[in-house]
């Protein structure tokens, strides 16, 4: 057996990003989310006061995705997840996940919160298997496209 098929593949390393990183950022927001992306000067602005947590997802060293965090004080909320649609499938998703959820535990909040596209069931399966219930339906939340989001919250007290 070579080395090659031996090796075991590399976890996804998740990360604080950094200002430098921001336009690599809102490309993946064009591309990933299209009309409905935050604009440059949100993303910029978001970042820069610090209310959010910018976190990078890495695989053999290549950033494939992103994700942000809020909290409120009581609530740990999932905002905004981006995975690069070729980097899809490699456990990405549970990597955000599993830190998003370290990270409300470590904040001491009592609920973590987040909305999912009605449509994505990949999504939906994964907040889900973490123990994400369904709290309520959002109408045409998702803009321009109209589609519906689910609000998804985990008690964690």
């Amino acid at each position: 057996m070579t080395e090659s098929a031996s090796a075991v593949p590399e976890a996804p390393v998740i990360r604080d990003l950094e200002e430098a990183e921001l336009p690599w950022v809102v490309q993946q927001e064009r591309e990933i989310f299209g009309a409905a992306a935050w604009s440059p000067e949100l993303v910029r602005e978001d970042f820069l006061m610090g209310a959010s947590r910018w976190r990078g997802v890495e695989l053999e060293g290549e950033l494939e995705g992103y994700a942000v965090y809020g909290f409120d004080g009581d609530a740990f909320s999932l905002m905004n997840v981006a995975i690069r649609a070729d980097a899809r499938g490699r456990g990405l998703g549970h990597a955000v996940l599993t830190d998003f959820l370290e990270e409300a535990r470590r904040l001491e909040a009592p609920e973590a919160w987040l909305e999912v596209a009605v449509t994505n069931s990949a999504a939906l399966a994964l907040y889900r298997s973490h123990g994400f219930e369904d709290v309520r339906v959002r109408r045409k939340y998702y803009q321009p496209e109209g589609v519906d989001a689910l609000v998804m919250r985990r008690r964690l007290r």
